[in-house]
């Protein structure tokens, strides 16, 4: 039977997962790494740790199930988008990759409008100049970082960073690319106007790929070090998100899901193109050849969890160590113990700045409501319920703009968790479904790579062949009604801190 590898290249993690013909996970590997904040506001990673990761995640997939090299057909890759390594003329990294995350290149956003013209931006690359993207951090690094500017000669996304030194190709596909801001979305190539606007070498980029196409196969060394067959076909892949689509099913009109990662995200697929004219949300390149999808993004999702784990939860970490469980399983009971509203406790979850719908890196995290009658716990549901009400944010501006969803499904570390997922069918106010594989991107990955190899004759097909649906949450009208009033509070509130949140960036 065939066998097929997708590897995705996360912000805490890179998983690597082993999967035969019909989409049953064989074996995972999930290798962590940090992330490094020098100062408020970045966000920086080493490329060597996703390497080391990923080799790490090909043995040990190999080891632990035996499967023969032969039998593994192609390898699919995912990964956190925008995320930037520089590479010198040798093609060493120049420096830590800049994360999407990171919010210092303000200015560089500011310098990019200036010079393509807001207008003209929107229409080529279908997003207003954001403090994620991967071109501001080009010019940032330029402006900031001269003599490192004046050595680079590549820029890859992380993904593609893998992929080069899995290949020696350099490649990357159009739904990663989508998120630099230097693609024409229509067209689907880079924008020779914006490259030219902004002085940025073409030869600098990648050439671009579909999803599903082959880029390049396993070198000897590489085979070498991990057990692989030399010449093993590697796709172009996706970035995360579209990744995840593809590993969830949503590859038609009228499918959509709702991610809890790091970040959050609405997607939904679409065959035509449909952006935002306030640029509020994402029109990007599909991982299917020819569509398109939307994006609205709230940058601390899983995070804001995290960060409150970290830092408040030692009890219940150690609880979960003795138990033998995640902590999350705790943290779950605990907040299921506090009432809707948190009783009358808002968290806003800006911790990074945020995407959609206020586009502002200055935005940041705030709990608004707190009393003394307050207990971890309420702090706790208040974070979960505020990233939910982030996600609605997203989903509304969509609903502006005319487009309609069937279905939603559920994926990433949050989905996972029965609360979240009921709180996202009322607030969303309709029924939320999860996949029976909980791999997401490494999946979706794995589906590009058979379709590319052709063990799949089409991304569509291969969904159908693999994707199943279990569990269906649907919105439970009491509570539908509940949340409402504190939604409609949450959604007013950081334009009345906006201006303050910038005075505080500038102290």
């Amino acid at each position: 039977m065939a066998c097929l590898i997708g590897i995705d290249i996360g912000t805490t993690g890179t998983k690597t997962a082993l999967f035969d013909e019909n989409g049953t996970l064989l074996a995972s590997y999930t290798g962590e790494y940090p992330m490094y904040q020098p100062q408020n506001g970045y966000a920086e990673q080493n490329p060597a740790d996703w390497w080391n990761a990923v080799t790490d995640g090909l043995k040990a997939v190999l080891q632990k199930t035996g499967v023969s090299p032969d039998d593994i057909k192609g390898i699919g890759l995912s990964g956190q988008m925008h995320s930037m390594v520089m590479l010198d003329e040798n093609d060493n990294v120049l420096r830590r990759a800049i994360l999407w995350c990171d919010q210092r290149t303000a200015a560089e956003c500011a310098e990019i409008t200036a010079l393509v013209g807001a207008e003209r931006l929107m229409e080529i690359t279908m997003s207003p100049a954001l403090t994620g993207f991967t071109a501001s951090k080009i010019l940032w690094v330029r402006n900031n970082e001269p003599q490192i500017y004046e050595k680079c000669r590549r820029v890859l996304l992380a993904k593609d960073y893998i992929r080069y030194m899995l290949t020696g190709e350099l490649a990357t596909d159009v739904s990663d690319a989508s998120g630099m801001q230097l693609l024409d979305i229509a067209a689907r190539d880079w924008s020779d106007e914006v490259l030219e606007k902004l002085s940025i070498d073409r030869s600098w980029l990648a050439k671009v790929y579909e999803s599903s196409e082959i880029t390049g196969k396993l070198t000897a060394a590489v085979a070498g070090m991990t057990g692989l067959r030399a010449g093993t076909p590697v796709a172009g892949g996706a970035g995360d998100n579209a990744a995840a689509a593809v590993g969830t099913g949503v590859v038609r009109d009228g499918t959509a899901f709702t991610t809890i990662g790091t970040s959050g995200v609405v997607f939904a697929h679409t065959s035509t193109l449909s952006p935002d004219p306030r640029g509020r949300f994402h029109t990007f390149c599909s991982a299917v050849p020819g569509a398109w999808h939307v994006m609205g993004v709230t940058l601390s999702a899983g995070l804001s969890l995290k960060w409150f784990r970290d830092n408040f939860c030692t009890s219940e970490k150690e609880t979960a160590a003795l138990m033998g469980v995640d902590p999350y399983v705790l943290m779950d009971k605990a907040a299921a113990d506090i009432p809707i509203g948190s009783e009358r406790l808002l968290y806003l979850p800006y911790l990074m700045g945020e995407r959609t719908p206020h586009l502002d890196p200055y935005a940041r995290g705030m709990f608004f409501g707190l009393s003394a009658m307050h207990t971890r716990a309420h702090l706790l549901r208040a974070v979960m319920e505020g990233v939910v009400f982030s996600l609605r944010d997203c989903l509304s501006t969509f609903e502006e703009q005319g487009i309609r969803l069937d279905s939603m499904m559920a994926c990433g570390g949050g989905g996972s968790s029965p609360l979240w997922r009921q709180m996202l069918a009322d607030v969303f106010g309709c029924s939320v479904r999860t996949a029976v594989s909980s791999e997401g991107g490494a999946l979706g990955a794995a589906i590009l790579a058979g379709t590319g190899v052709g063990v799949y004759s089409s991304v569509e097909q291969g969904c159908d062949a693999v994707i199943r649906v279990k569990g269906e949450q649907a919105p439970i009208g009491e509570n539908v009604d509940a949340y409402k009033p504190y939604y409609k509070l949450y959604s007013g509130l950081y334009v009345k801190v906006k201006d303050d949140c910038a005075v505080l960036a500038g102290i």
